[in-house]
């Protein structure tokens, strides 16, 4: 058999569909073409598994072209989606970390995690938990991308993390008050299930930003 003459039915796209956009029923409909040429890309080859796929980020797939599997994504893989499921009242919180910090690597988007904080006053360090239960939405590197992304550097910049307001006040207020540091510290599996809610659960911690505060004079 001539495979360059058995055709294969393949979705191509009714339209040019830009990156990030929603991919539908309507954006594709079905030719055929060579298996020999088939045999030699890595493309989609049902429309039913493209639909509800989005566009990944830095592509677009142009009218009449095949939807190549590199080019089409969950829309929780891309970068900002997780900015669409934001509460009422929440505000995106973004930790910088490096490699050590992440334990090489190691937190995940899903992942919920504690924020501890260090500082000094009156010649004593104070170490403790200051955040508990917070889950990482994202992970990114100094770019911006996802670090777990095959096209990323992999070098851990930034945790992300959806916060209520008044916590995240507390945190970037944190950020610009010297000698204060907060660090992520990373919890077994089962703590994802058995944490509760986010909540700050160190009063003197918190005291003392407030604290600070006063002594600066600022206003929040």
């Amino acid at each position: 058999v001539n495979n360059a003459v058995n055709p294969r039915e393949v979705p191509i796209a009714t339209r040019t569909i830009a990156a990030t956009e929603e991919i539908t029923q309507d954006d594709i409909e079905i030719v055929e073409i060579g298996s020999s040429f088939l045999s030699n890309i890595d493309v989609y080859t049902s429309a039913n598994s493209l639909v509800g796929k989005y566009v990944n980020t830095g592509t677009s797939i142009p009218k009449g072209g095949l939807f190549y599997t590199s080019q089409v994504v969950e829309k929780e893989e891309l970068p900002n989606s997780i900015f669409d499921e934001i509460p009422d009242g929440y505000t995106i919180y973004q930790l910088r970390v490096n490699n050590e910090s992440t334990y090489a690597n190691s937190i995940y988007p899903g992942d919920r995690i504690d924020l501890w904080m260090s500082t000094t006053q009156d010649g004593l360090i104070y170490y403790g938990e200051f955040i508990r239960g917070i889950e990482v939405l994202a992970v990114r590197d100094s770019s911006g991308e996802n670090v777990f992304d095959v096209t990323s550097g992999r070098t851990p910049a930034w945790l992300l993390f959806a916060v209520p307001t008044d916590m995240y006040r507390y945190l970037k207020v944190a950020e610009f008050i010297s000698g204060i540091s907060i660090t992520p510290v990373l919890r077994n599996t089962n703590y994802n299930s058995e944490v509760g809610s986010t909540e700050i659960t160190n009063d003197v911690l918190l005291q003392m930003i407030e604290n600070r505060i006063m002594d600066m004079g600022a206003t929040y």
